[in-house]
């Protein structure tokens, strides 16, 4: 297989990217195709779906030796309960392959970079490939019915994010909310519990500093990066 498109976004890293899609809905992507597939025939009647699959390669967890574990440790167990790999969506499997559900928000068919796909609430680093791209249909692809296993007991908690108003003040209006979404979200690993460590998140040319404790999440400071 061949990858067809990248996903541009502000995230250089994996670290503050939400674990699935759909959960931060503010969070803006374009879907950059490569040339030989910059084709508008390729979109066609696409613009009628309100949500697209995404097929993409965890880029960042490719063994080169082509080693796997039947077992892996998902963060929101604590790290150390052991589960089979089929049954998370680690990146660490077989075939470094992602599922992401994501709102197609607009389709821009004649550009410099050829057509790209506007989509919000991706979990996706940018650069990740994406090896293609599917509707989602409704009527087959919600299953009101489903069971959950043991995410039912892991659903993500929001936290308490306080965002001091002199940091505030360092980042666009624009950017507020969705920063603030991003940590609210708790992007440390969760078994971390220390509440004199500070952490970084890097969005687009932005640097935040914060520390946890209990449930409240406080911005300490945030530095510009060069573009």
């Amino acid at each position: 297989m061949e990858y067809i498109a990248t996903i541009r976004n502000g995230f250089p890293s994996k670290f503050g990217i939400p674990r699935q899609s759909g959960l931060i809905e503010s969070l803006k992507s374009d879907i950059i195709f490569e040339p030989k597939y910059r084709n508008p025939d390729a979109l066609r009647s696409l613009d009628g779906f309100s949500h697209i699959w995404l097929l993409w390669e965890f880029s960042e967890s490719v063994r080169s030796d082509g080693s796997w574990s039947p077992t892996v440790r998902p963060p929101r167990l604590g790290g150390n309960t052991r589960v089979g790999v089929f049954a998370t969506r680690s990146p660490f499997r077989p075939n470094p392959i992602g599922l992401s559900c994501v709102r197609l928000e607009g389709i821009d068919l004649h550009t410099p970079d050829g057509p790209i796909l506007h989509v919000s609430g991706a979990d996706l680093m940018n650069g990740t490939p994406i090896y293609d791209i599917k509707p989602y249909v409704p009527v087959t692809d919600c299953r009101p019915d489903a069971t959950e296993g043991y995410t039912e007991q892991t659903r993500q908690q929001k936290m308490h994010v306080v965002f001091p108003p002199e940091c505030a003040t360092l980042l666009p209006p624009d950017l507020i909310g969705p920063i603030t979404e991003i940590l609210s979200g708790d992007p440390r690993p969760h078994y971390h519990d220390d509440p004199t460590r500070q952490y970084g998140l890097t969005y687009r040319n932005y640097n935040i500093h914060f520390t946890v404790e209990s449930d409240t999440l406080t911005v300490t400071a945030i530095d510009k990066l060069a573009e």
